[in-house]
């Protein structure tokens, strides 16, 4: 029988099947300084060392959490302001350019106020100030917006294109202008 001849390889120790491999439990020293164990086995094993060095510079859960919802306050305080900002400036241009009220429940009518001044803003801006539609022009469609007083087609056209306003008022329906005289 003939000896058995060495592989190129054989000098490489073979896997040990009962080796414990990379670990999967982490102790995480999280940025606000609290501590805990967690589980990256749902990780590849050549990811987890780097998830846990990023997971090392984060807040903890609770910590997270505490600071979210101070932010969520805060940023519901903020967008408050800027609703009731928007109001003001929506409902003193409704009086300067002698708007009708609008028909429809109390947020829709707040919300199509703030929607009837943006969408004649930037109307007038494209077609007056950087288009070629002359003031007299302007003059007539706006009176034409003046007829249609349910709030619910000025929340319709909130993100229309400047330039389509004429069109779209032509496409109100009687329903859009409850009202025949305009002005009251």
């Amino acid at each position: 029988m003939k000896p058995q001849t060495s592989s190129p390889t054989s000098n490489v120790p073979p896997i040990k099947r009962n080796s414990p491999g990379v670990k999967t439990i982490w102790q995480i020293t999280f940025s606000c300084g609290h501590e805990s164990e967690r589980d990256l086995s749902g990780r590849a094993a050549d990811r987890r060392a780097g998830f846990a060095e990023w997971l090392a510079k984060q807040e903890c859960t609770d910590c997270w959490r505490a600071a979210k919802d101070g932010d969520e306050q805060d940023k519901a305080a903020w967008l408050k302001a800027k609703r009731a900002e928007e109001q003001a400036e929506s409902d003193a241009w409704s009086q300067q350019y002698r708007m009708p009220p609008l028909e429809g429940s109390e947020r829709a009518v707040a919300w199509a106020v703030r929607c009837r001044h943006q969408v004649l803003a930037a109307a007038y801006s494209a077609l007056v100030l950087e288009g070629d539609t002359s003031e007299t022009e302007w003059e007539a469609i706006e009176e034409s917006t003046r007829a249609i007083t349910r709030a619910g087609w000025w929340i319709d056209q909130r993100s229309s294109e400047p330039g389509d306003l004429a069109e779209l008022l032509q496409a109100a329906t009687e329903a859009d202008r409850p009202t025949e005289n305009p002005h009251f």
